[in-house]
């Protein structure tokens, strides 16, 4: 609907005087189109632009008014087009019928011109009030979109920046970080197939818990640089502190979670914090830092355990060689219901081509490592 031009107003009668007589009076104020049968209207109304206004003669041979409008309403390009009847029919009954159809007035015969041109006036703005509040309510959903996308896209780019911060003080590479948060996402995506995991799983959190799981291992930003870079196997006192690195991450999390307050969606920092914290727990509860066993152990983490260990077992490290990706689905498989969730190692076993193909699509050969 053009704001520019006067509104155009459809007539529909299948009197060619009454037609005469209604375009007499609207085209002084109106654009105007006249239809002499409901079958031409209908014509008429699949033509652009579409009218601000349809006058509809009730009594017509063929498609009557009743018809037409019940047509009208039908159709999605025309379902909001407001509609009065213009017709001979006076009983109360006839006018109820009409406005139960869906028309939003309805005028008599013989016409008074100051009435007819007052109330086509009135729902002509009426009609042009509401397009200009559906395009301010499109502009605005448009502009909710694009707000959230750009606060996935930081909340994104800030996830990546932490992650490439631990990764700057590991042995690990960019790679891992993409294998790892795609195994966490084969793996919750199999899971939902169970009806116990399908309302915990939908589509949002399993998107959330695998944007989250490359900051499954930020704690290490604060292990000393003897201790993570060193080449051999460390001894006790040293492998105490290394293990902090979970606590670490979780309450580096935490900090950022204070910090954003109670405004906003944190999902991702509560995944991102159950995630660094308990992937290092085992199913048997001989994990670390909290000897958390069976489903006390997030689910988040309990996916992470796996598909970390995995991805350590299957990539090349400084200390050691790749192993096979058979080698490596062997040692889970004689870790279930000891290190890993049973239930998670069923999934593991569903998707592992699905694993093979992601260690081949991320491989460390390839140095673009992407977006996190």
């Amino acid at each position: 609907m053009s704001m520019t031009q006067r509104p155009l107003i459809l007539i529909v009668d299948d009197n060619a005087e009454n037609l005469q007589v209604l375009g007499d009076l609207l085209q002084p104020h109106y654009r105007v189109r006249a239809a002499n049968s409901g079958e031409r209207a209908l014509q008429l109304l699949a033509l652009d632009p579409l009218p601000d206004l349809a006058l509809l003669d009730v009594m017509m041979p063929g498609l009557d008014g009743y018809a037409l409008l019940e047509i009208i309403r039908k159709e999605p390009r025309s379902a909001e087009l407001p509609v009065i009847f213009v017709t001979a029919l006076g009983a109360t009954e006839d006018e109820e019928r009409g406005l139960e159809r869906g028309a939003v007035d309805y005028i008599t015969k013989p016409l008074r011109p100051r009435v007819l041109l007052a109330r086509v006036a009135a729902h002509v703005e009426l009609q042009r009030a509401r397009a200009v509040l559906r395009q301010q309510n499109s502009d605005l959903e448009a502009e909710v979109v694009r707000r959230l996308q750009e606060n996935e896209r930081l909340r994104d780019v800030s996830i990546q920046a932490l992650a490439r911060l631990a990764e700057t003080r590991d042995n690990e590479t960019g790679n891992h970080l993409l294998r790892t948060r795609e195994y966490v996402r084969t793996l919750a995506m199999r899971l939902r197939e169970l009806p116990r995991y399908a309302e915990e799983l939908d589509g949002p959190a399993i998107d959330l818990m695998a944007r989250s799981a490359p900051l499954h291992d930020i704690g290490k930003v604060g292990i000393p640089d003897r201790i993570l870079l060193k080449p051999g196997k460390l001894d006790a006192e040293e492998w105490n502190i290394m293990k902090t690195h979970a606590e670490l991450g979780a309450e580096a999390i935490e900090q950022a979670e204070r910090d954003a307050g109670s405004g906003g969606d944190l999902a991702y920092l509560r995944y991102a914090k159950q995630i660094a914290r308990s992937h290092h727990e085992r199913w048997d509860g001989s994990g670390y830092p909290q000897g958390l066993a069976g489903e006390a152990i997030p689910l988040a983490a309990r996916l992470m355990a796996l598909a970390d260990v995995f991805d350590a077992l299957s990539s090349r490290r400084v200390y050691k060689p790749a192993w096979t990706a058979e080698a490596a689905c062997e040692l889970i498989v004689a870790q279930r219901g000891r290190h890993f969730d049973p239930e998670v190692v069923d999934a593991f076993l569903a998707e592992f081509e699905a694993f093979r193909a992601i260690a081949s699509r991320y491989s460390d050969v390839d140095t673009d490592i992407g977006a996190v």
